[in-house]
């Protein structure tokens, strides 16, 4: 039949953060926006799941670099305070080694200069004071032209390096992040703390570049604690956005991407919809390996999608802890580092392993008694051609070993051992955001050229847009969020380029509403 289309509509697959900005933007600026997304709600894989004790996160948990969400909700004439209750942790994390040592980070440098001091001595508080400086030296570099910017500028990264001296000593020659660090701490603790940052973008330390030191810097700008969990964050940009216009249809898994103009999206129970522009927030690899049709296959290569960051073993649930005074971030630390990210390298779930554990119910202010919301998080690698494939129920036992046998030797035990459904594996990720392989944070990290390997949001084919963690800027909430933001105004910015001539009937049918289909594997996987 014949069907009008609203005039520069604009399709987001995926409600994931890079397809949540991407939403809020557009719709801000008065495009009219549907949001097409497989599960029952928004967030991708800032999820939580169902326990005893509420709803616990299940993926990210930390959130800093907040001028980055600033920016996106005063966009729009908002302000995130009044949208998203925001609690400042001192503590940005406790750090526990089999020794028995611990260390508090603290969001205040020279409070962690002093803890750092008593852990280690007057020469490691001085190494972390330099250290400190140098990553301020690298985020800075690379804030604008790669952080900021929607296309990663290497030139302009180049005149920083040429006109800063200092910093052209800090980025040459090229090193591993461990290799860095094991020059700049005297002490292995400390080299072994902030080597851990490779992994907030799926790196292994031992191959991800130096650069990542500037993570660091962002950390200890500041770490805060959402109330209500991180899921309230992809609440609260989905409220802003459908407050302008946008419409989230949820259970709707998208199958094909027809390239226009105008574009059709086709979903698994035969309706398509019909716009201008699409947007997909979703491993690019998704598109490459034609999950989303023939057509779309020429948006990316496949070189800009591979090899694959780190998965992990996430388990979310809730219980009452004993032993090891927790606060709301902690990291169990293992004895030999290169051991866990050796068996990665080899497709093995380490024994040998470290710990994210997030207390979600712990934190300043906060005393919880009974039982408390939890989520610990176990590197592993993607799934693959050299990954050991295991029954689930043989993962789950030797996962459940690992775990809690390891924290209970470093004095953090449970009530009670979770069940099956508390842990997602590397092959339940893989399985709920295809093209991933099980990847939390898209292509790796590792090489000195990695950053501009990426594709960027505008896509090899016209109208098609990319945003999400896969995405240039890359892994983590604030570059998703921002990829999404980046396609938003490169939408505006080409839609103001191109010729309003008058738009007349289009040919194909759109359906106007969707029928809701069993959650499975999405075609629609945000991150």
């Amino acid at each position: 039949m014949l069907q009008s289309v609203a005039r520069d509509r604009t399709i987001v697959i995926g409600a994931g953060i890079g397809g949540l900005a991407a939403a809020l933007r557009l719709a801000g600026a008065g495009v009219p926006v549907d949001v097409l997304e497989l599960a029952e709600g928004p967030g991708g894989k800032l999820r939580s799941q169902p326990s005893k004790a509420g709803r616990v996160d299940a993926g990210p948990t930390v959130f800093t670099l907040r001028p980055f969400f600033d920016a996106l909700v005063n966009s729009v004439g908002e302000d995130l305070e009044d949208h998203l209750d925001l609690i400042a942790e001192p503590i940005l994390a406790r750090h526990w080694w089999p020794d028995g040592s611990t260390l508090d980070l603290h969001a205040d440098q020279n409070a962690s200069a002093e803890a750092i001091r008593d852990f280690a001595g007057p020469r490691a508080a001085t190494e972390f004071q330099a250290f400190c400086a140098r990553a301020r030296r690298q985020f800075e570099a690379f804030e604008d032209p790669i952080m900021r910017s929607p296309h990663p500028k290497l030139g302009a990264v180049a005149m920083k390096c040429l006109t800063q001296p200092r910093l052209l000593c800090d980025m040459t020659p090229p090193r591993t992040l461990w290799e860095s660090l094991q020059r700049q701490f005297s002490d292995g603790r400390l080299t072994q703390l902030f080597a851990r940052y490779a992994t907030y973008v799926g790196g292994s330390p031992f191959q991800s570049p130096d650069v990542l030191s500037l993570i660091w810097h962002a950390e200890a700008s500041g770490v805060w604690r959402i109330k209500g969990g991180m899921v309230a964050l992809a609440h609260m940009l989905e409220r802003l956005a459908s407050a302008r216009g946008a419409t989230f249809h949820y259970n709707a898994r998208v199958v094909e991407i027809i390239p226009g103009p105008p574009f059709r999206v086709r979903l698994s129970d035969g309706a398509e919809r019909i716009a201008d522009n699409v947007v997909f927030n979703g491993d690019p690899a998704a598109l490459a390996g034609g999950q989303l049709g023939d057509a779309a296959t020429k948006a990316v290569r496949r070189t800009e999608t591979a090899p694959r960051a780190l998965s992990a073993y996430v388990w979310a649930f809730a219980a009452t802890p004993q032993g090891a005074p927790l606060v709301h971030h902690n990291v169990f630390f293992n004895t030999h580092y290169h051991r866990e990210f050796t068996a990665i390298a080899e497709g093995r779930m380490p024994r040998d392993a470290s710990f994210y554990v997030c207390a979600q119910d712990r934190g300043i202010g906060q005393t919880p008694h009974g039982d408390e919301r939890f989520e610990i998080i176990l590197n592993g690698p993607p799934v693959g051609a050299g990954t050991i494939a295991r029954p689930p129920e043989e993962e789950y036992e030797k996962c459940m070993t690992v775990t809690f046998d390891s924290l209970a030797q470093r004095g953090l035990t449970f009530s009670q051992i979770p069940g099956t459904q508390a842990l997602t594996t590397p092959s339940q990720f893989a399985h709920r955001f295809p093209g991933s392989a099980g990847s939390l944070y898209g292509q790796s990290p590792h090489g000195m050229m990695a950053t501009f390997r990426r594709p960027t949001v505008r896509s090899r084919v016209p109208g098609l847009y990319l945003a999400g963690g896969g995405v240039h800027p890359g892994a983590g909430l604030p570059m998703a969020m921002s990829s999404g933001k980046h396609a938003a105004e490169a939408i505006l910015t080409d839609r103001a380029l191109t010729s309003r001539s008058p738009r007349t009937d289009m040919r194909g049918g759109m359906s106007t509403g969707s029928r809701i289909v069993a959650p499975t594997a999405s075609r629609s996987s945000p991150s």
